[in-house]
């Protein structure tokens, strides 16, 4: 700061002209600013479900173009505050928050000098009179220490000197046997690469830097281990979800290394949700994601078998057979179709040439979601009630307006497409309307798609499709712990130390909505008797 300052002209009229500019050129960055963030969202709402390399490009140039006004601005601050400290900023700033209250506190006095560790009776040094203590002032500065730590686990043998029976306590039971990492790094790894997008390789490198040697293959193996270890968890999760009334379903693509070809085929993960609380229901949220090797219709019918209910879903025509029951039998899965779905097919025709059109129908679903926003959270008769008058007819409004307007479209036309693809679906799109417990749109399933979409550049499941089970067992559990609030990575650090010992039969008692009731307590350990058995 002393090196900005003595660059700076002793004049003060220069000095004010100087801020004047440079609170200028600050203003126009921060307006840069919001344009760059206006279009990083614009640009996100489009990359959604897409793997186009170039918007991919363009996505990562705004952010290093977002970055370097940010930057910058930050430094011009600075530059002003040494200018002129004590003229008020005219902008508005955020209240700032204070830091958390559950984080440690270290505590660092800075004394004056000449004040060794807060004696006073060494007198003022300016008269030398008495000095007592005024108050203090505190500030707090968020500081982040990462570091390995090795446990080293003690079991003393403690011998009978009369009988020579050897008791020694258990060894605490580890989450990969005979293995080196504990349940907390064992946890960061997996969310690390599963949650934070972070491939193996990478992590690797990060921990070489910080003193510890864990190549790419040993991680890979701890990986595979603990999926293998919470398998059975996540089939009770997967269980929960299918025994609601109404599920989410999507499924995105994956790249997968074909063994023995060195060649990238596409596998996809399928994603389940069942959650209630949009209609104040009582069960726990989950997720369930699967993997498959492509995306035949029998994948999702095997996944679906034995649930009975409604289906909120995309036009995926997999999806077809299961709605169509059997000859004498009604369909057990009623399909219910996304109006998101649509909007967004009228809202990309709208970004594209500002059609009047497609303002049109997307002011008519808006409508639509006015209704929503005001019983979201409500219970289900609430819900069908105001559907009921405020949805219905505007429903039946739109169909007409979508049944006029078609003939005067070009049949080849974005916009004849997308209300034909309304048509279409017309059933499904409007079966929420006489039901409170289901949703307008399949946004829960595409809310737990999105963490997939935006890491999918680090999912390659090298070797075989077992990368791609190990995974969906994983996204399962930090999916769900998300929905029930829960810290995916305090989560699973719990429950590696607990699962192995952990009864198999009552392996649901640690799924997320269950986890803090039935938490680690801390309970005297059974002795291991070796050796000769007591007197006889």
């Amino acid at each position: 700061m002393a090196s900005a300052s003595a660059d700076l002209p002793d004049d003060v009229a220069t000095l004010q002209a100087l801020l004047i500019a440079a609170r200028a050129e600050t203003a126009a960055h921060l307006l840069m600013i919001e344009k760059l963030k206006a279009q990083l969202a614009k640009l996100r709402r489009m990359q959604f479900g897409q793997s186009s390399e170039k918007l991919d490009a363009a996505i990562h140039q705004l952010e290093l173009a977002l970055e370097d006004v940010e930057e910058g601005t930050a430094a011009r601050t600075v530059l002003e505050r040494a200018v002129m400290p004590a003229t008020p900023d005219a902008r508005q700033h955020p209240v700032r928050r204070p830091l958390p209250d559950h984080l440690p506190r270290e505590e660092i006095v800075h004394w004056p000098a000449g004040i060794a560790d807060g004696d006073l009776g060494c007198g003022c040094q300016a008269c030398g009179g008495q000095l007592r203590r005024l108050g203090q002032d505190e500030t707090e500065v968020l500081e982040r220490v990462t570091q390995f730590k090795v446990v080293r686990h003690i079991r003393p043998k403690i011998v009978c000197r009369l009988c020579e029976a050897i008791v020694q306590a258990p060894m605490p039971s580890l989450p990969i046997e005979r293995g080196r990492p504990g349940p907390g790094l064992l946890a960061h790894v997996l969310v690390a690469k599963y949650a934070d997008h972070l491939p193996l390789y990478r992590q690797s490198e990060v921990y070489a830097r910080e003193g510890v040697d864990l190549d790419r293959s040993t991680l890979a193996d701890w990986v595979g281990s603990a999926a293998a270890l919470l398998t059975p968890l996540a089939e009770a999760i997967g269980k929960h979800a299918m025994a609601g009334r109404a599920l989410h379903a999507d499924d995105t693509p994956v790249p997968v290394l074909a063994p023995g070809f060195g060649k990238t085929a596409t596998g996809r993960l399928w994603v389940y949700v069942r959650d209630e609380r949009p209609h104040a229901g009582d069960a726990a949220p989950a997720v369930l994601y699967r993997y498959t090797p492509d995306r035949k219709g029998v994948r999702p019918q095997g996944h679906l078998q034995g649930f009975a209910g409604y289906l909120h879903a995309d036009g995926y025509a997999g999806f077809d057979k299961l709605y169509a029951g059997s000859p004498g039998k009604r369909a057990a899965i009623a399909e219910v179709a996304c109006w998101a779905h649509v909007r967004r097919k009228f809202f990309d025709i709208h970004q594209a040439n500002a059609s009047p059109v497609a303002a049109e129908a997307l002011r008519r679903i808006g409508e639509l979601y006015q209704v929503e926003d005001a019983v979201r959270g409500r219970p289900p008769d609430e819900r069908r009630r105001s559907r009921q008058e405020h949805a219905v007819p505007r429903l039946a409004n739109l169909r007409t307006w979508f049944d006029t307007t078609l003939p005067k479209l070009s049949g080849k036309s974005e916009l004849a497409r997308a209300i034909r693809y309304g048509l279409s679906r017309w059933p499904a799109l409007t079966r929420y309307a006489d039901r409170g417990d289901l949703e307008i749109d399949n946004n829960a399933a595409e809310r737990a798609i999105r963490p997939l979409a935006i890491g999918r550049k680090n999912w390659l499941f090298a070797g075989s499709d077992k990368g791609g089970e190990r995974a969906a067992v994983i996204y399962t559990l930090i999916g769900t712990a998300r929905l029930n609030g829960l810290d995916p990575q305090a989560y699973l650090r719990d429950v590696l130390a607990r699962i192995g010992d952990h009864p198999i039969n009552r392996v649901g008692e640690l799924a997320p909505w269950n986890w803090m009731s039935h938490a680690r307590t801390v309970a005297p350990t059974e002795a291991v008797v070796e050796g000769a058995a007591g007197p006889r």
